[in-house]
């Protein structure tokens, strides 16, 4: 059987989905979610082969749930929004429902998750990204990648606040509440008042995410939220330091330098 799990916060959508499922007789729904924070739980309990899941949801949106799963299964997205389609594709999503969507449309997006973990179809399959494209509902690939592409990455909630796990907790870190941001090989160090959290994202990400008026990348290793700035220290001629409210000092490039004393108005 394959194991399957519904996340939405809307028990109409779920229940629709549960009807549309009832033609397969080889997968096993074995946990409903309304919301982020019992999904992941679920996931971690149940293994599942496929989750469907809905974006826009209370807590902690889809996005922001896939990132706290170490083990993640295959995913369809169901959403009533298109603009996030690129970046579930980046996911590798196997495909892409826009709400209101019909049951041939459901069905194709189900079969062509059974029949790329075929092994005859793993041996031809496209590249994850390509065949989603494919899967748009009821557009041309081209037309719908050129709207996507015209859609700002930056999206609201995560310029305000990132989600991070603490062990087995799963925090909601206000964005205010960020002091600096470090890299740390393929992961970034996110500093608070009291410690500091590991994600697996880029500097270039938030860089391009949080708001520029507030968070400045200094250096090509660090990211500072300028409300924790008391003092810029001159270390010599060339090298400068940013010294922080907690005590922290920070390595200033040329390049930081000169975008902290334009935004500063040094």
């Amino acid at each position: 059987m394959i194991k399957v799990i519904l996340i939405d916060d809307e028990p109409l959508a779920r229940q629709i989905v549960k009807e549309y499922l009832a033609n397969f007789k080889e997968i096993e729904i074995v946990a409903e979610c309304g919301d982020g924070f019992e999904a992941v739980k679920a996931i971690q309990q149940h293994n599942p082969a496929l989750i469907f899941l809905d974006i826009q949801m209370p807590k902690i949106n889809g996005f922001e749930t896939l990132e706290l799963i170490e083990k993640k299964p295959s995913v369809i997205f169901t959403t009533a929004f298109d603009e996030y389609a690129l970046k579930a594709f980046e996911q590798n999503a196997v495909d892409y429902l826009l709400k209101p969507f019909n049951q041939e449309r459901f069905e194709k997006a189900v079969k062509k998750f059974i029949d790329s973990n075929s092994p005859l179809e793993k041996d031809s399959a496209n590249s994850p990204f390509e065949k989603g494209v494919r899967g748009i509902d009821n557009h041309s690939s081209n037309q719908k990648i050129e709207q996507f592409e015209s859609v700002s990455k930056k999206h609201t909630e995560e310029a305000h606040r990132v989600v991070v796990k603490n062990g087995t907790s799963i925090l909601i870190l206000p964005t205010t509440q960020i002091i600096y941001i470090e890299a740390y090989d393929d992961y970034v160090k996110i500093f608070n008042n009291e410690t500091f959290y590991l994600k697996k994202k880029t500097m270039s990400y938030y860089e391009e995410v949080l708001d520029p008026s507030q968070f400045v990348r200094i250096h090509r290793s660090f990211i500072l939220n300028l409300n924790y700035l008391t003092k810029i220290e001159a270390l010599d001629k060339n090298n400068n330091l940013a010294l922080l409210k907690n005590g922290a000092k920070i390595p200033l490039s040329r390049t930081g330098y000169s975008k902290l004393k334009e935004i500063l108005n040094l």
